[in-house]
């Protein structure tokens, strides 16, 4: 199991812990990994955000259609490679934009704990507010030097079909809480599908990886199953993330979440994908049993079920996709769960090669594992490399 040491300095606390909390597992600090384990462990963020993105490609193209249509224009087998979306194969949405912005914030969060400032919440906020400027901005502004290099990645430029509620939350600079959160009767697959990355804080306690992926999911869905779906979503990531199997991770989840007000609907859909397993082989129809992936719980469930039955991971995606509904969306988190289980290597070279992004993904990845377990070495209260904040400023 992986753990993080600690790291001492002032700390404002973040509300998501409270009496008894391990601040430095929360934290972070002095590597107390060995390299075996930093090895793995990389592998696993890789896979994850790449296989993400991979299963977001994949359903970009048939986001829309019905299971028919897309047995009419591709076969009775459906979708069995990339097709085009937005011009080109391999392209990415929505869904791999803010999840890399999630990765994002929560580097940030780390650097910027050295000033004695710790409130993860707002540095995800403010990731997610650059990545809202690339859905209005022709390109990035350089003058912007506290953006940090991925808001100045051009490619991520570009619409591609951002959900109204995810806009609409980020329309401003105020940010939505638990207690005052944005658009409160949403509970679309916009938060869930961006809060994997929640669940490769390997170092922290699995309530916490809950309790900061249902805020940040608030900033944007603030209905109990949009951000209840989420953190379900991140503690079940945790789990993988740490090596445990997937059917206890969901279990796990159903444990974090019956503590919560409102989570039946999530709790129930996960609890239809753990049945669908013991209903026989896998097939579209069974998929379609759990709903079409609009909404968090119906994407999480359709995800879950996939990964579950995966013979392996071009098997798991193909069946997350080829459905009536947010195939692009029930295919990348599909591809976080199986990228976290398996690691980048069990990942299909043919749809890695032709994946849009690829570079900036493998980078923003290597980057969050090394801040993970070898952040000291990078910064610190009293010397930074210049390098790394140029990348992930402080302000």
């Amino acid at each position: 199991m992986l753990r993080q040491g600690e790291r001492k300095g002032p700390v404002r606390e973040w509300a998501g812990y409270g009496e008894g909390t391990n601040v430095s597992a929360v934290a972070g600090g002095a590597a107390i990994w060995g390299r075996a384990e930093q090895q793995d462990f990389r592998a696993r963020v890789r896979g994850c955000l790449l296989g993400g993105a991979i299963g977001d490609a994949l359903g970009a193209g048939i986001e829309f259609d019905s299971l028919d249509a897309i047995r009419e224009a591709y076969g009775q087998e459906g979708v069995t490679d990339y097709v085009p979306a937005f011009g080109r194969r391999g392209t990415v949405t929505d869904d791999t934009q803010m999840t890399l912005f999630t990765v994002d914030g929560l580097i940030r969060a780390q650097v910027r704990r050295d000033t004695g400032a710790w409130h993860p919440p707002t540095d995800v906020h403010r990731a997610y507010l650059r990545w809202a400027a690339t859905q209005r901005d022709w390109g990035p502004d350089e003058r912007r030097k506290d953006d940090g290099w991925l808001a100045r990645e051009e490619w991520l430029y570009a619409q591609r079909a951002p959900g109204r509620a995810c806009l609409s939350g980020l329309g401003d600079d105020t940010m939505g809480t638990l207690e005052q959160p944005k658009n409160p009767e949403s509970k679309g697959c916009g938060a869930v599908m961006r809060s994997a990355p929640f669940g490769l804080l390997v170092g922290w306690e699995p309530q916490l990886v809950f309790q900061l992926a249902v805020e940040c999911a608030a900033q944007t869905h603030g209905h109990p199953t949009g951000y209840l779906a989420a953190g379900a979503f991140a503690v079940i990531t945790h789990c993988l993330a740490r090596g445990e199997d997937l059917d206890g991770a969901v279990q796990k989840s159903l444990a974090h979440l019956a503590t919560r007000p409102g989570h039946e609907e999530t709790t129930e859909a996960l609890k239809q994908a753990l049945g669908a397993v013991r209903q026989g082989m896998p097939t579209a129809a069974r998929v379609e049993s759990l709903g079409e992936g609009w909404t968090a719980e119906e994407a999480l469930a359709i995800a879950v079920y996939c990964a579950l039955v995966a013979e392996d991971v071009r098997h798991g995606l193909l069946l997350a996709v080829n459905h009536s509904g947010d195939s692009d969306s029930t295919g990348a988190i599909c591809g976080n769960l199986l990228g976290t289980l398996h690691g980048e290597t069990a990942l299909p070279p043919l749809w890695l090669a032709e994946l849009e992004g690829r570079p900036t993904i493998l980078q923003l990845a290597d980057d969050f594992a090394m801040e993970m377990t070898q952040g000291p070495a990078l910064h610190g209260p009293g010397n930074s490399a210049p390098g790394w904040l140029e990348r992930y400023p402080r302000g």
